[in-house]
């Protein structure tokens, strides 16, 4: 039972990250203006590297190769996400607090669940 819910974890996470990654292709754009909005820095050359970080971690969680690496990474990311585009305590124009911080907190339980996902993969190769 462990193992098949180790299993759907890392693959709903995969997921979580694999269509915002595509998305992020695909809605160039309006994730450019979100960017901007929030007066990030190189947004064409991060909005890439997210996109692309995100389509092959997701790639590989959804495969089981590289897991401890990809989640790590991906806890990363949603830290910095959350900093840079979830920032509730600024105030921007056209942007909601409230949601704003309602996506921090979910990011933070997404945060939890990469570092969970880690720790049962470092313990899975050390029983290996």
């Amino acid at each position: 039972m462990k193992n098949i819910l180790i299993h759907i974890g890392r693959v709903l996470l995969a997921l979580y990250f694999l269509a915002p990654g595509i998305a992020k292709f695909t809605s160039w754009d309006y994730h450019v203006a979100l960017m901007e909005t929030h007066n990030m820095i190189m947004v064409p050359i991060l909005l890439a590297i997210a996109g692309m970080a995100q389509i092959i971690g997701s790639l590989s969680l959804l495969i089981n190769k590289q897991v401890v690496f990809c989640a790590l990474g991906f806890a990363a990311m949603t830290l910095l996400i959350n900093i840079n585009l979830h920032d509730f305590w600024n105030a921007y124009e056209g942007v909601d607090a409230k949601h704003e911080t309602q996506n921090f907190v979910k990011n933070l339980g997404i945060f939890a669940g990469l570092i969970l996902l880690a720790a049962v993969n470092i313990d899975e190769r050390e029983k290996s």
